[in-house]
């Protein structure tokens, strides 16, 4: 019979246990060492909330930059885990340097350190795949230095390499490039956001200005992102030069309509043609500019809808800028009114109610004109300036209107009705046919109806 259980292995291997716990835990370096982890754990409580409070206090500061407060403060929960690896940290070199076991204390601040890399992906990174990326990476890499495969590993993704020439491609380099790269952007974003923010206080720029400077500036970090993660692998960048004609030659026909975007909205800066806060009136689309991209323009209507205009339709296409110069704009309101009533009367009462609306400018004034003598109606048109179109239009059209229609209701104005005359150039004869009131017998009625001629009622 096959025995599944052996007390004797199960012994066995309980005593080896024993005895490694015996020969690694249960000795004084191991105990020294998790005295100082647990020193380093009550240390990092006490300063933790001092911390917390300075940079809560640094984030508050009315200089301190807005869009970076939310993720300082972010920062402020991990502020013991920071304490502590550093503490850790410390601990670890202090034993290298003195000689002595530092085994337990190197594990304590992988785990931390995997920690500590999570919980700040999860607060800067928005992106949920990147995070778990991060965290998965950041795990792995806690657990290989556990187990004491750290090395190995890094030297086996060392081993396999690809050669082309005097370039030599490794899997860690690629990693390490990939890291490099991740890194450097997300600096590159921030800059470029703490740049930008920058430019919009600035009152010597034009709004244009401002967009064109930022977006040169980011252009500019993220090339120097790529050329920095490619040089952390060893690739010359002159040896690229020579496919540069060829992958030019692509970008030509393949990206056309994106390069030409990219033009466009860079001569849209640079002319100044439209800028953020304008209102433009493109294809039947009318709205303010909310922002300027490298590819489109972010146009938004009185709807709430948010139109991506490519920035080639602005150049190429006729746009309405009511706010290129000025923010002046006037409204033409056509108005009718019966023959019957008062014309200038009601010529007047249209200006009045114009002048009893807010946004309606009493500068210039605005005037009602006599355009026309149409078949039913006196037309008459109302124009009216505003200074703001951003806020719509028709709202004004419609307060205006509703206050001619109460003045002229109040002063006896009329308003016209389609009239029509109808002219019969030919027609049929009738009869007409007089009965009395009383009931008639059937046979004069008979002699009636058969000879209508005869009867003296007839006509």
């Amino acid at each position: 019979m096959v025995k599944y259980i052996d007390p004797a292995k199960i012994e066995r291997l309980g005593l080896e246990a024993w005895d490694w716990v015996l020969a690694h835990v249960l000795v004084w370096p191991t105990a020294v060492q998790a005295a100082i982890v647990i020193v380093a754990f009550l240390v990092a409580r006490l300063l933790a909330p001092k911390l917390v409070a300075l940079i809560t206090r640094t984030a508050d500061h009315p200089k301190f930059p807005n869009w970076l407060a939310p993720k300082v403060r972010s920062c402020a929960s991990l502020s013991f885990a920071f304490v502590w690896l550093a503490l850790q940290w410390f601990s670890v070199f202090a034993a290298i340097e003195a000689e002595w076991p530092s085994r337990l204390i190197e594990s304590v601040v992988s785990l931390l350190t995997a920690w500590v890399v999570i919980r700040f992906a999860s607060s800067f990174v928005r992106d949920a795949g990147w995070s778990r990326t991060l965290a998965v990476f950041a795990w792995s890499v806690a657990a290989l230095n556990l187990v004491g495969l750290l090395g190995p590993t890094v030297h086996t993704l060392e081993s396999m390499a690809l050669s082309m020439g005097d370039i030599r491609l490794s899997v860690l380099g690629l990693i390490k490039a990939g890291i490099v790269l991740m890194l450097l952007l997300w600096v590159a974003g921030i800059m470029s956001r703490l740049i930008e923010h920058r430019l919009d206080a600035s009152q010597t720029l034009s709004p244009s200005a401002r967009v064109l400077v930022s977006k040169l500036i980011r252009v500019l970090l993220i090339v120097i992102a790529i050329i920095a993660a490619l040089e952390s692998i060893g690739i010359d960048l002159t040896a690229l030069t020579v496919f540069g004609g060829a992958i030019g030659l692509g970008i030509g026909f393949g990206l056309q309509k994106v390069i030409s975007n990219l033009m466009s909205g860079v001569i849209l800066l640079m002319d100044k043609s439209v800028k953020p806060g304008d209102v433009i009136a493109i294809d039947g689309t009318f709205g303010w500019i909310n922002r300027l991209s490298a590819r489109y323009v972010s146009v938004i209507t009185r709807d709430g809808i948010e139109h991506l205009i490519p920035n080639e339709d602005l150049i190429s296409q006729r746009v309405e800028n009511w706010s290129y110069s000025d923010s002046l704009i006037r409204l033409k309101l056509p108005i009718g009114v019966a023959y019957e009533s008062d014309v200038p009367l009601a010529m007047t009462l249209a200006v009045d109610a114009a002048k009893n609306v807010k946004r309606a400018l009493d500068n210039p004034a605005p005037v009602c004109r006599l355009m026309n003598f149409s078949d039913d109606a006196v037309e008459l048109e109302l124009r009216v300036w505003i200074c703001d179109p951003q806020k719509g239009v028709a709202n004004v059209q419609s307060e205006i209107l509703l206050n001619i229609w109460n003045l002229y209701h109040e002063n006896g104005v009329e308003f016209p009705f389609s009239q029509r005359d109808l002219h019969i150039k030919s027609s049929v004869p009738l009869r007409v046919e007089m009965v009395s009131k009383g009931t008639p017998d059937n046979d004069a009625f008979d002699d009636l109806s058969d000879n209508p001629k005869e009867n003296p009622k007839d006509s």
